[in-house]
């Protein structure tokens, strides 16, 4: 969460004309970017786990996964008044809505979530490479918004925020097999306190949805704040 933020303050600060950086083919950028994106879809399959662990049943599953809905759809509607060119329709979150549901309808599948995660993570090379040859003719539709949420594309569309289903569901998937493999063999790794000097970053991992709601906002506001102000004083 932290990383994400300060990642998120970068990409602010460029956008505002502050600190200009390319985040679209800067590979010191794109690859934390895939990197933060990992970490967050790995620790919501591995939360899936201890969840399905726990008895958790599919009415508390449904309140959780009806927040993300209306957040993912939040961020479509925010991102739309900032980037109405490039805006979100299909980020981390609207990936959340598909692959949590499909991870949870797929918890029995013990240890074939490592192949199936394996297999969710090669098939955007896969297609890539079909697509620019014997798939060729169906480039367009797959490349298209209506179907590029798959990630089964021959390139990537020009969006803010891309997190298709193909890679991520393997990631989620093997984070999922990670935790069920704890439970199984290490459950003392996920059970107990929390050391004391880490218990403020544990808050934002209980808050992970509000936090990851609110922090875009107050870095804008911030930030348009600051510009306000110096625009009055120069």
């Amino acid at each position: 969460m932290l990383w994400m933020t300060v990642f998120h303050a970068c990409f602010d600060l460029s956008h505002f004309g502050y600190w200009p950086q390319d985040f679209r083919t800067d590979p010191w950028w794109t690859w934390q970017r895939t990197a933060i994106v990992s970490m967050f879809l790995f620790c919501a399959g591995l939360g899936q786990a201890i969840a399905v662990h726990q008895g958790q049943r599919w009415p508390r599953f449904g309140r959780r996964w009806a927040q993300i809905v209306g957040s993912a759809l939040l961020v479509s509607a925010g991102s739309f008044a900032m980037f109405p060119q490039s805006f979100i329709y299909f980020g981390v979150l609207h990936a959340m809505v598909v692959v949590l549901l499909v991870a949870r309808c797929t918890a029995g599948w013990g240890r074939a979530l490592w192949f199936a995660g394996t297999v969710a993570l090669a098939l955007p090379w896969l297609a890539q490479w079909a697509l620019a040859g014997p798939l060729a003719d169906v480039a367009g539709p797959m490349d298209a918004r209506s179907l590029n949420w798959l990630g089964l594309v021959s390139r990537k569309p020009y969006t803010e925020d891309y997190v298709p289903v193909f890679p991520w569901l393997g990631v989620v998937w093997w984070g999922m097999a990670a935790g069920q493999w704890l439970l199984q063999r290490r459950p003392a790794w996920l059970q107990g306190d929390v050391f004391a000097a880490l218990r403020p970053l544990a808050v934002l991992g209980r808050w992970s949805l509000s936090y990851y709601m609110l922090h875009q906002p107050v870095l804008i506001g911030a930030l348009m704040a600051a510009g306000w102000v110096l625009g009055r004083t120069a």
